[in-house]
């Protein structure tokens, strides 16, 4: 590289939301032609650092620099002007725009003095810029909708290079990518990297880290706590700079005996999301799953809860057998579902808090044709104390409890169902430390009286709070079964992020 200053630098970068650091004084520098991976556990900080590079959310305090120049941004049209370009990993095509239209959407080529398109021209335009940059043929008239994940994103990332970026970061590209697709999307990479383009790689895989970067760092708690260099990217090494310290309860374990086997799932599969998923579960236990995004583990909630299509396999639930063919089909066999964005699938916001939590046991209050008020405020004012639900009141509007209020209601409206199989889907989200310890004590009672309790989170102190024992899934795939009082976070995230057992003990 010479004297030429690191393509991209960033010093003491620090962003708070609501008094509440997100990140706090983070360095890095990336060099061209580098592949800079950027790890961490999630809420370390990657998020917020690639939207502070984006231009989406300025930093309170720190500087950029871009080839030694002071950069300041405000939005992501100048960020991609100065040469920034970020290609998130939710894919922001739409599917019903044609690959042409999609790559030179907003540049379109128009006959002179009219609003009306050139087609023909953005075809030829199309198919000389995937020639050009990936030598890829694919049909510019063919909608977005009907091309491969990977192929959608190949799309993005060549509409992302015709404005020229010296800086591109990757957030999480190959999470949703078959393995041979990930295979082609390194070629890219390379071909990239080889253009001098400075690259930012955002990923929970390991062995993807190790394939591809030079440099990498490591965030934990919005702090840049670990820099390494190529030859000493091994997983024990990064696995322990993103873990730090080991767990601390925040409620005590009860100790249960397992009852009968209740469930049985054999051989379940969904096309592109899991494959052959086989465990059991018996009463009173309580059974983590997880994996990084693209796992699959979320799909796998979701399926026995009716909520997948395409699914095939063996599910049995006491005497009842079959996949559940609908949410309605697996409520009538005693399924309980908690969704992670309670707000658009959990509670109805505008209602009162009564009456979500009433939803699922309308049938049990009713009284002479209709529902028993009386009844009603006793059963919901029993779930309150279990829960200790905050509100001005059972007729106050969910909308104005707090999230970890709003959690607990989706919880409540299930208790009064007798529910033998409970389904929760990263159940303390955006709850604050004394709602996790409540929804904590409300799951280990459940088990106590007999509930079986599938739990997925990506957080592993809680699995190792909650769960017996823990199923790993990578990229579809179940990968290892842990007890989950005998393992370590290190553990986990290494079979997780795709490097295997850990090859030696992390102190």
């Amino acid at each position: 590289m010479g004297n030429n200053p690191p393509r991209l630098q960033l010093h003491n970068i620090s962003k708070a939301f609501n008094g509440i650091p997100a990140l706090q004084s983070v360095s890095l520098s990336v060099n061209a032609g580098e592949v800079h991976g950027l790890i961490g556990h999630n809420g370390a900080g990657k998020s917020t650092l690639t939207k502070v590079l984006g231009g989406i959310h300025a930093a309170d305090h720190g500087s950029i620099e871009l080839d030694g120049k002071p950069l300041a941004l405000s939005s992501p049209a100048q960020a991609l002007k100065r040469g920034i370009a970020i290609v998130h990993q939710e894919r922001l095509l739409a599917g019903t725009l044609t690959v042409a239209e999609a790559l030179l959407l907003g540049d379109e080529p128009r006959v002179a003095g009219t609003p009306f398109l050139q087609r023909r021209k953005m075809r030829q335009q199309a198919e000389q810029l995937l020639q050009q940059h990936f030598g890829l043929q694919l049909n510019p008239q063919a909608l977005i909708a009907t091309l491969s994940v990977a192929e959608q994103q190949l799309v993005q990332i060549c509409r992302v290079l015709r404005s020229s970026p010296r800086v591109m970061v990757l957030d999480e590209p190959t999470a949703a990518l078959a393995r041979h697709e990930v295979q082609a999307l390194f070629r890219v990479i390379e071909h990239l990297r080889q253009q001098g383009i400075a690259l930012i790689y955002v990923s929970h895989y390991l062995d993807e880290i190790q394939a591809l970067c030079q440099h990498v760092t490591v965030l934990r708690d919005g702090k840049d706590v670990a820099h390494f260099t190529a030859p000493h990217l091994h997983p024990t090494a990064l696995i322990r700079a993103m873990v730090g310290d080991e767990r601390h309860d925040i409620v005590p374990r009860t100790l249960r005996r397992p009852g009968d086997r209740v469930l049985e799932v054999e051989k379940l599969s969904a096309a592109g999301r899991f494959r052959n998923v086989s465990f059991h579960g018996r009463q009173g236990e309580i059974i983590g799953i997880t994996g990084l995004l693209g796992s699959g583990g979320k799909a796998l909630i979701r399926a026995l809860f009716g909520l997948e299509t395409g699914v095939s396999g063996h599910v049995r639930l006491g005497e009842n057998t079959g996949i559940p063919s609908s949410p309605h089909a697996a409520v009538k066999r005693g399924i309980a579902f908690v969704p992670e964005d309670r707000r658009a699938n959990g509670i109805a916001l505008d209602t009162s808090l009564r009456e979500n939590i009433t939803l699922t046991t309308v049938r049990r209050l009713l009284r002479w044709g209709g529902v028993s008020r009386q009844a009603e405020s006793k059963l919901v004012a029993k779930n309150i104390e279990q829960l200790a639900i905050r509100s001005p009141g059972q007729l106050a509007p969910v909308r104005q409890l707090s999230g970890g209020n709003q959690q607990k209601t989706v919880l409540a409206k299930w208790l009064n169902t007798g529910a033998r199989l409970y389904l929760l889907d990263e159940p303390t989200v955006g709850v604050d430390i004394a709602a996790k310890a409540a929804i904590y004590h409300t799951l280990q009672r459940l088990a106590d009286e007999g509930a079986l309790i599938l739990v997925f989170s990506t957080d592993l102190l809680e699995l190792q709070t909650l769960a017996d024992r823990i199923i790993v899934l990578a990229r579809g795939d179940q990968v290892v079964t842990l007890a989950a009082q005998q393992t370590s976070h290190q553990e986990i995230l290494s079979w997780a992020s795709g490097t295997g057992p850990l090859t030696e003990k992390v102190i």
